[in-house]
C-alpha cells in the first residue's frame, strides 16, 4: 500500500503547483517533429508530464490512461517561438493592462510565441504583467522582464547608477536594457561600464541597443553580455565579428528593423518604418537611403559565420504575426531553414538564459510546442499559421 501511494504521489506531484496534473500532461502522436538540435523525426510522439517534456520519439510504454492526447498526423511540431526583443506594453500601462492585455497576449499565442523578453518595458508594469501571467490570471506567453538605465545625462555617477540598478533588482526585473548612440561617446561608454558593474552586483545582465559596429565593439569592451541589434551602420568585418564571438556575447537578429513595412500602418502599399513613420527617412540611427536593410542582412551572416551565438528578436510593437513575417522574410535572405530553426530555438534560448528550459523539443525542456499543417523545413511561410500552440503542456490555441 505504501509503495502504491508513493507511485501515485509521483504521478500527481508535477501538477500541484500549477493546477491538476492532467492540465500539464499531454501526449502528441504521429507528428513530424523538428527537434531544434538538427534532428527531424517522422511520425514521432512527444510526451509531456508536469509541463515538461519526458520523451520525444516512440510512444512511451506506460502512459497515464487519463492523459490528454493529440493525434498529430499531418502536422509538424517545433519549439514554441521566443521573441527576445519585443515591445509588449504600448501606451499607458494601466490602461493597457486593464483593456488590452487579454487580446494582445492572445495575438502572441496565435502567432506561435510562447516566450517574450521585453525590450526595456515600463517598470513596474512589465513585472506586473509577468506576475499576472505566472499566477494564471492572464493567458499569455511567459514574460522575461527588462528595465532601462540611461547612459546619457549629467547624473551618470556610480552612486546614481547603483541606485537605479538596485531599484530594478528590487522590482524583480531580470535584465538591464541600455541604449548607446552609433558614435559611442566616451561618456556613454563610461556609463555603460558602470551599469554592467552595478548590474552584476544584483545578478543582472546587461543587453545593449548598439546599431553601429563602433558601438557594438565598445559595448563588448565594456563587458556587456548581450547585444539586441545587428549593426545597420556600415559593414561588419570578420575581425569585428570574431571579437564578439570570442567575448561570448550573444546577439539578436532584428534585421527587419531596416526593411520597409507594408500593410500594417496603412493599406495603400506605402512603405513605412517599424513605427509607421516614412521609410527610409525615419529609420533610427542609420546611414540613410535604406542602406540599413542591406547592412543588417549581410552583417547577420558575417556574425553567424564567425561563430556568434545569434538569436531571434523583432524589436517590434505591432501585431505579432506581422512582426514574425517581417523578420523571417529578412532572415530568409541569408539563412537556410536549418539555420533559422537553430537561430529561433536554442540560440534564442541561450540569449534569454533559458537553455535548460527552452529552444528544443527534448527531454527536460518545457512543453512549449507549435504545430503546423505544412513543413517549416520547406520554407518559413509554413511557420505563419500554427494549428496548435502549447505552453507547458497546456493547449493555448487550437485551430484544427
Amino acid at each position: 500500500m505504501k509503495r502504491l501511494l508513493a507511485v501515485l504521489v509521483l504521478i500527481l506531484a508535477p501538477g500541484v503547483a500549477t493546477g491538476t496534473a492532467a492540465a500539464q500532461d499531454l501526449l502528441i502522436t504521429n507528428a513530424r517533429v523538428i527537434v531544434g538540435n538538427g534532428q527531424v523525426l517522422d511520425s514521432a510522439a512527444i510526451f509531456v508530464r508536469g509541463g515538461r517534456i519526458v520523451s520525444v520519439g516512440a510512444v512511451p510504454a506506460v502512459v497515464p490512461q487519463a492523459i490528454a492526447r493529440i493525434d498529430g498526423r499531418g502536422l509538424t511540431a517545433m519549439p514554441g517561438f521566443i521573441d527576445a526583443h519585443r515591445h509588449v506594453i504600448g501606451g499607458n500601462t494601466e490602461q493597457w493592462l486593464a483593456s488590452q492585455a487579454t487580446p494582445r497576449l492572445q495575438e502572441f499565442l496565435e502567432a506561435g510565441f510562447t516566450t517574450l523578453m521585453s525590450g526595456g518595458g515600463p517598470v513596474p508594469g512589465i513585472g506586473t504583467l509577468k506576475e499576472r501571467i505566472d499566477r494564471g490570471e492572464l493567458k499569455g506567453p511567459r514574460i522575461i522582464t527588462s528595465g532601462r538605465i540611461a547612459t546619457t545625462g549629467n547624473d551618470r555617477t556610480r552612486e546614481k547608477i547603483a541606485a537605479e540598478a538596485k531599484a530594478l533588482a528590487d522590482a524583480r526585473i531580470e535584465i538591464i536594457k541600455v541604449n548607446i548612440s552609433p558614435e559611442a561617446t566616451p561618456q556613454e561608454v563610461a556609463a555603460l561600464a558602470l551599469i554592467v558593474e552595478e548590474g552584476k552586483k544584483h545578478n543582472l545582465m546587461t543587453m545593449v541597443h548598439a546599431v553601429s559596429n563602433k558601438a557594438m565593439l565598445a559595448a563588448v569592451q565594456a563587458g556587456v553580455q548581450k547585444l539586441v541589434h545587428t549593426p545597420h551602420f556600415g559593414w561588419t568585418t570578420d575581425a569585428e565579428a570574431k571579437m564578439v564571438a570570442a567575448a561570448g556575447v550573444e546577439q539578436l537578429s532584428t534585421i527587419a528593423f531596416g526593411t520597409p513595412v507594408f500593410n500594417v500602418f496603412n493599406q495603400n502599399n506605402v512603405p513605412t518604418f517599424r513605427d509607421g513613420k516614412p521609410w527610409p527617412e525615419a529609420i533610427i540611427d542609420g546611414e540613410g537611403r535604406g542602406r540599413e536593410a542591406g547592412y543588417k542582412a549581410v552583417n547577420a551572416r558575417t556574425l553567424w559565420d564567425n561563430g556568434v551565438v545569434y538569436g531571434f528578436g523583432t524589436d517590434t510593437g505591432y501585431h505579432p504575426r506581422a512582426g514574425l513575417i517581417q523578420e523571417l522574410k529578412a532572415l530568409a535572405l541569408m539563412f537556410s531553414m536549418t539555420d533559422i530553426v537553430k537561430l529561433m530555438g536554442p540560440n534564442t534560448a541561450a540569449f534569454v538564459e533559458k537553455t535548460a528550459d527552452l529552444g528544443t523539443l527534448e527531454a527536460g525542456k518545457f512543453g512549449d510546442i507549435a504545430l503546423f499543417a505544412g513543413n517549416p523545413m520547406e520554407g518559413f511561410w509554413h511557420m505563419l499559421d500554427p494549428r496548435l500552440v502549447i505552453k507547458g503542456g497546456v493547449v493555448m490555441v487550437d485551430k484544427r
